[in-house]
């Protein structure tokens, strides 16, 4: 018989020719389930694969949360690669049923090992192939750092490049060919690694949308460090800088009467508001609803720059009008700032028995900066080589960011636009300020700052690239359709929606007439 003649009787069986059967195909779930045993990933063992067919609520590993909703019909994989002999990173993979060719992979927040169900979930509802690991170690706090330099190389800069590795593998393994495009997503400390990536990795991700970036890192922490004992820290209440609760009110208050000349209620320009504290200065000892000068002198210091002693910015100054964040007291309340204070115990000092941080001063900043522990810095404009193989890159920064100045993704902007040395970075990278917007979302009640980034459960409220900067990413890097602006949505009026404009070529401007926003030419 000729190999013609075969390969037609071939095909015949397959389609079910008389005394024969076409074999059957796997079902999702016994694709899914067989991966326990055909895995074999370089360093990595499988804990646990488990098939959800449809919504639900699910148990989870590590002390971060305990359940997890799923929406999706998918693939479970619970994994661990170890990194080096004394490290190792655990990481989810959700590959739902529905899946069109993309990988995307997820960062972290805080200083904290906490794999991110929210946008495992939300990725997946998506359709996207999503993975998310722990940063390379269990809880929200800075302890594992502790005598452990491999952990900390882990959270710096390894444990979202593992997931990649891992992750693209994997789910080669189960959809039978390999992602055809791949993306990122996460915020504030999920954003540096999102920077970092498009530095050290830059054939990692295709598109990388990174919010809040926590880039800078020792010399942000350090500044969150000083706002803290500007306000009080660490004796609270007893120190005569304390500012109680409706003290910050008052500074709120002042701050809108000077410097909202809309009357909207926010400020769309923080940066141009040089905020004078000194009406609010008490006449008197017994004087009610004013401040005290050691109260004024907290405020002033609070909205103003770091610098070093010879002048040289370290890091901008806090937004004008965060101060009335949810979020605010974490840095203003009379406690040290439990971020820096977690990676100055672990990371710089390597102590166990927390620091006093009485007389924590500039020189701390400079010697966190000097450590440098695990090169987190995340401080290069140097994105050539993410730029040359066509990455994309999405950034966004709320203009009332109580935990990282929104004036530090500017400072990356224009970092990377002389670095290098070109006019404009429209072709590859973009940056959306959101005026009203706290850290990462929300912000003020009502407003429109939703717009698919993720972090919280009802984020993706419209689905549409127009509306959705994960899906404008999308876009762009498949369809070469650049986002010109994102439009937010109110997460309690569908109708309030707002666009937010690109950096730094366009601001956006309220017309009072027609209480309509619209993004014209102009310079922040």
């Amino acid at each position: 018989m000729s190999n013609r003649v075969r390969a037609v009787f071939a095909a015949l069986h397959a389609f079910g020719w008389p005394g024969h059967h076409p074999r059957p195909t796997a079902s999702a779930e016994e694709r899914c389930l067989a991966l326990k045993e055909s895995l074999c990933l370089e360093n990595t063992t499988i804990l646990n694969v488990t098939y959800i067919s449809g919504p639900t609520t699910v148990d989870t590993p590590g002390s971060c949360v305990s359940t997890t909703p799923v929406s999706e019909a998918l693939c479970r994989v619970y994994f661990v690669t170890n990194t080096t002999s004394t490290s190792a990173v655990h990481a989810e993979a959700w590959l739902p049923d529905v899946w069109y060719g993309r990988f995307l992979g997820l960062g972290n927040a805080q200083v904290g090992g906490c794999i991110d169900y929210a946008d495992l979930d939300y990725g997946a509802s998506l359709s996207f192939a999503t993975v998310g690991t722990d940063n390379g170690h269990d809880g929200n706090t800075g302890l594992p750092f502790l005598n452990h330099p491999e952990v900390i190389n882990d959270f710096a800069w390894r444990a979202v490049h593992t997931e990649v590795v891992i992750g693209k593998q994997l789910v080669e393994a189960y959809y039978g060919r390999p992602a055809a495009k791949s993306y990122y997503q996460g915020c504030s400390t999920g954003g540096r690694q999102g920077i970092r990536e498009a530095l050290q990795f830059p054939d990692d991700f295709d598109g990388i949308l990174a919010g809040s970036p926590a880039v800078d890192w020792n010399y942000l922490l350090g500044w969150a460090g000083l706002l803290s004992v500007y306000a009080g820290a660490p004796t609270g209440t007893s120190s005569p800088s304390f500012l109680t609760t409706d003290d910050w009110a008052l500074v709120s208050a002042e701050v809108l009467a000077q410097c909202d000349n809309l009357g909207v209620g926010f400020l769309l320009e923080p940066n141009n508001c040089n905020f004078d504290a000194t009406p609010l200065l008490c006449p008197n000892a017994t004087a009610t609803n004013c401040l005290t000068a050691d109260q004024v002198t907290a405020v002033t210091k609070v909205f103003s720059p770091i610098l070093d002693t010879n002048g040289t910015l370290l890091f901008p100054q806090y937004d004008v009008g965060a101060e009335a964040d949810s979020l605010a007291p974490l840095t203003l309340g009379g406690s040290f700032f439990p971020f820096t204070s977690a990676w100055e115990q672990y990371a710089i000092m390597n102590v166990s028995v927390s620091p006093n941080y009485t007389n924590y001063s500039l020189a701390n900043v400079k010697q966190m900066q000097q450590i440098n522990a695990g090169n987190i810095e995340t401080w290069s404009g140097d994105l050539s080589a993410f730029k040359a193989r066509g990455g994309k890159l999405l950034t966004f920064h709320g203009r009332r960011d109580p935990l990282i100045a929104s004036a530090s993704s500017k400072r990356l902007y224009n970092l990377i636009t002389d670095t290098l040395k070109v006019s404009t970075l429209d072709d590859f990278y973009r940056l959306f300020l959101v005026p009203a917007m706290g850290h990462c979302s929300h912000g003020i009640a009502d407003a429109p700052t939703t717009f698919g980034q993720g972090t919280f459960a009802g984020s993706n409220l419209v689905n549409d690239s127009d509306h959705n900067i994960l899906l404008a990413l999308v876009d762009w890097v498949e369809k070469g359709v650049a986002p010109q602006t994102i439009i937010g949505t109110s997460l309690t009026n569908l109708t309030l929606q707002r666009p937010h404009c690109r950096y730094p070529a366009q601001i956006s401007v309220y017309d009072e007439t027609t209480g309509v926003w619209s993004c014209e030419d102009g310079q922040y």
